[in-house]
């Protein structure tokens, strides 16, 4: 999904379930900095951008409301192109209301 998205990733915040070593490996390789706090269980702590950090709870109330558009959460649709439209058109209207 990151190799299809449009414009330039210059880094990606997530979550403590996105904490792996590959996945970091992977993004580095590609020049995205990873915002990714490591998990309680982590030998060594991972250093992160706190404030980048920070900045993933500006995305995280849109996502939430889009969970009421049952259609847009889960992909049933045939083609990617329709799934696309219905998370689009549930983003005009949880940022609308």
């Amino acid at each position: 999904m990151l190799a299809e998205a449009p414009g330039c990733i210059c880094h990606l915040s997530a979550d403590n379930g996105y904490d792996a070593d590959w996945l970091r490996a992977d993004l580095r390789a590609k020049s995205i900095a990873p915002a990714i706090p490591g998990t309680l269980d982590r030998k060594k702590a991972i250093r992160r951008d706190k404030r980048r950090y920070r900045e993933r709870w500006r995305i995280e109330p849109i996502v939430n409301r889009l969970t009421d558009f049952g259609r847009s959460t889960g992909r049933h649709d045939k083609l990617a192109r329709n799934c696309g439209l219905g998370v689009a058109l549930a983003a005009v209207i949880a940022s609308w209301c």
